[in-house]
């Protein structure tokens, strides 16, 4: 799944306007991963993992919400990590504006560069304007806030995940980001210097 919804687009209303991203990096935790908050145990904000495909868990972490969808039979996720703006017929530039507001740069004024306003977990929720008070524990709604299947298939690698404290790290390469729009991740792993089968690994499109 957490391959699947490279280049699917969130779409989410708000003030009248349907702001859309196209996902471009993703995180899987699955059953027995050390890394996974449900290997923590179970808890009342922990229960979207456990609950059918498709509800969304977010969290909040020191630099603000996250946002991850339940996968499998439980208690399974994927961290939604980064994207890009969409701007087409349903999300105008209007929409773009509108993220721009909720998401300025650090000085509080400047525009974000636009390949960077949605390029990590937290980014990527301000500009849509989700909260956990609000979207934790529930199911998609295609009046407000929906996962749009992708046109295309994209080129993905894979890579190690991110911030992850070495006790609970056991090495999976299970990050995925979208080859040709890797600069909107979170770190680029095409970044000058990166290797490939050290650094990252391409994806064979069977598999993606």
């Amino acid at each position: 799944m957490a391959r699947d919804l490279i280049g699917c687009v969130l779409r989410r209303r708000l003030d009248g306007l349907w702001l859309g991203v196209r996902i471009v990096e993703t995180e899987a935790y699955g059953l027995d991963d050390p890394a996974s908050h449900a290997y923590l145990g179970r808890t009342p904000s922990r229960e979207p993992m456990w609950m059918p495909p498709g509800t969304t868990y977010m969290y909040h972490s020191r630099a603000g919400a996250s946002l991850n969808v339940s996968c499998g039979t439980g208690p399974e996720a994927v961290l939604i990590k980064a994207g890009v703006p969409v701007v087409d017929a349903k999300s105008p530039q209007a929409a773009l504006d509108a993220m721009h507001r909720m998401n300025p740069a650090p000085d509080g004024q400047s525009r974000r560069p636009e390949q960077r306003i949605c390029a990590g977990q937290t980014l990527l929720c301000r500009s849509l304007g989700l909260t956990v008070a609000e979207w934790t524990g529930r199911q998609f709604d295609p009046e407000r806030f929906y996962i749009e299947a992708r046109k295309a298939r994209p080129r993905i690698i894979s890579t190690l995940r991110l911030g992850i404290r070495p006790e609970r790290d056991d090495g999976r390469r299970s990050r995925y980001v979208d080859r040709d729009l890797a600069g909107s991740a979170t770190v680029n792993p095409l970044r000058r210097g990166a290797v490939a089968g050290r650094d990252y690994w391409e994806i064979n499109p069977e598999e993606g």
